[in-house]
């Protein structure tokens, strides 16, 4: 009989606070009935702006590029070999280039060059003499532009004109293309792809453009380098600037490699791509 008092209480109370939800409502205006706009009001703003304003797209970063187009964007080659790539930028110059090419020829490697078109034209020899010892050409652009900044038809004539040069020495057109200071754009990386290309940057800078002696050129190499790397140095520069460093340290790159039990090869061989057609 004692529990009999249970659900009487329990329906009070739930009637209480169903009544004492409802007086804390706060009361809402009327609406107004449609034709009591005026037809001549404004058009509100949109409170955060407009789509455009709001989501425009902001460009992808180079590390963004490179994971979103890895199959064509690369830095370096499988780390299950130990294998490197020795990659010369700016060439061909009548000063350092040729002594590069003497030390490749005595230590019996081959590398990549990377080569400016317009420079190819001024020393078109020099080329020929990569090419008969066995060294692969690169396209580096026509005049070393900064490729972000170039209109759609002149990034593409800055790429078509250096294959054409490249191919008239060569006898192929290149597969691989350095972007000059390692900028291109998403549009551009899209643009060579449908070309066949293959974008090769570096993962292991040595920085010989800012004028290093050899132990720091060697300094910076070795403490990058790993199995599969892609090193960047440079077979010319630009105006004042040397790369004695570069010259003086390659015997001793090489020989560390070597005694490390590292095969130094081009880059069509590293990645196992051809080097062109």
């Amino acid at each position: 009989m004692k529990a009999l008092w249970i659900v009487p209480l329990f329906a009070l109370t739930v009637c209480s606070g169903c009544a004492l939800y409802h007086t804390k409502q706060a009361p809402q205006a009327p609406l107004k009935n449609i034709s009591q706009y005026s037809a001549n009001t404004s058009t509100p703003d949109l409170l955060q702006g407009s789509e455009g304003k709001v989501r425009n797209p902001h460009p992808l970063s180079l590390a963004d590029l490179r994971a979103k187009y890895k199959s064509i964007f690369l830095l370096s080659g499988s780390p299950s070999k130990r294998e490197v790539a020795l990659t010369f930028d700016d060439a061909p110059d009548d000063h350092f280039t040729p002594r590069i090419l003497d030390v490749l020829k005595h230590e019996g490697v081959k590398a990549t060059f990377f080569v400016v078109g317009n420079r190819l034209e001024a020393h078109p020899d020099i080329v020929r003499r990569m090419v008969k010892e066995g060294h692969i050409i690169g396209n580096h652009s026509y005049d070393h532009a900064n490729l972000p900044k170039l209109s759609d038809a002149d990034f593409q004539n800055q790429v078509v004109k250096t294959d054409h040069l490249i191919r008239m020495i060569s006898g192929y057109k290149p597969t691989f293309i350095r972007p000059p200071y390692g900028n291109i754009s998403e549009q551009q990386i899209k643009w060579l792809a449908s070309k066949h290309k293959v974008i090769v940057n570096w993962n292991v800078d040595s920085l010989d453009w800012k004028g290093l002696n050899a132990e720091q050129v060697k300094t910076n190499i070795f403490a990058q380098a790993q199995p599969g790397s892609i090193i960047l140095q440079h077979a010319a520069g630009g105006t004042g600037e040397d790369l004695s460093g570069t010259v003086q340290a390659l015997p001793d790159i090489i020989h560390n490699f070597r005694n490390n039990g590292v095969k130094l090869v081009t880059v069509p061989e590293l990645l196992d791509l051809p080097k062109g057609k």
